[in-house]
């Protein structure tokens, strides 16, 4: 005779007291109390500017966002609504928050987005790297100037220092890093190279960096760098405004 496992079960009931009770003992209640703020605030400061959607410009929200979420049909959308717990009226929701984020964005920090860009540029360049890091400084240099003599290649060096295998068969090339992606002492050398040069090994706390720089992109100002740029100064902004807030919590609070 067959025996059931401890703790086999045909199903689970979940409630939504289960839930809350998992976020607790998950500890994200400060987490989820943020985010609450933050939709109130949204609202909030919507309203304050007099912002407000049209169901036309909904409507374009939510087809973007099935697009985006792959809901292809209905029967993929309500799957997706089924597999969140959530209505056709929590979606609604979740498409107008996000769409008076970003118009409440627009209206504050459009006109600034181009005077920061220009007053910041350098933190928008990149550059186009090879990179092995070594342990000893005079290995380092030494490998250093055998690749300058021509008595071995980068890609060959790279070969023997380089522990991680993907970095390994790319032969350290790391490809179009920003200057934020560097540690400083990095960064201030490779951008005051030219393109296609073999920078002398330079220390961090990460090691010897021996880096060959391939091209030095300055950055444009294109749509794509421009909605990074505010949506940095909306969170920036937002975070400011929303730690201010006090917050009421009508949570039980733990007996003492």
């Amino acid at each position: 005779m067959s025996q059931t496992p401890i703790g086999s079960q045909k199903s689970v009931t979940i409630t939504k007291e289960d839930i809350f009770h998992q976020v607790q003992l998950s500890c994200q209640i400060p987490e989820m109390s943020e985010k609450i703020v933050e939709r109130k605030f949204i609202i909030s400061a919507a309203e304050e500017v007099g912002i407000e959607v049209t169901k036309e410009e909904l409507q374009k929200a939510a087809d973007q966002m099935r697009v985006l979420s792959q809901l292809k049909d209905a029967q993929a959308t309500w799957a997706w609504l089924e597999k969140y717990a959530l209505s056709l009226d929590d979606f609604e929701e979740i498409v107008y928050l996000n769409l008076v984020a970003k118009k409440l964005s627009n209206h504050l920090f459009a006109d600034k987005v181009e005077p920061y860009f220009y007053e910041h540029q350098l933190d928008y360049a990149s550059a186009v790297i090879y990179e092995i890091i070594l342990d000893d400084e005079d290995e380092a240099i030494e490998l250093y100037y055998e690749i300058q003599e021509g008595e071995i290649t980068f890609f060959e060096a790279a070969q023997q220092y380089i522990e991680d295998t993907e970095l390994r068969r790319k032969g350290g090339y790391r490809g179009q890093v920003n200057r934020q992606e560097m540690p400083p002492e990095v960064s201030a050398a490779v951008f005051a190279a030219n393109s296609t040069q073999l920078l002398k090994p330079i220390i961090s706390s990460k090691g010897m960096h021996l880096i060959k720089v391939e091209e030095i992109i300055q950055p444009e100002l294109d749509n794509k760098l421009k909605n990074k740029i505010m949506l940095n100064l909306y969170s920036e902004w937002s975070k400011q405004r929303t730690e201010k807030v006090k917050v009421i919590s009508l949570l039980k609070q733990v007996k003492k």
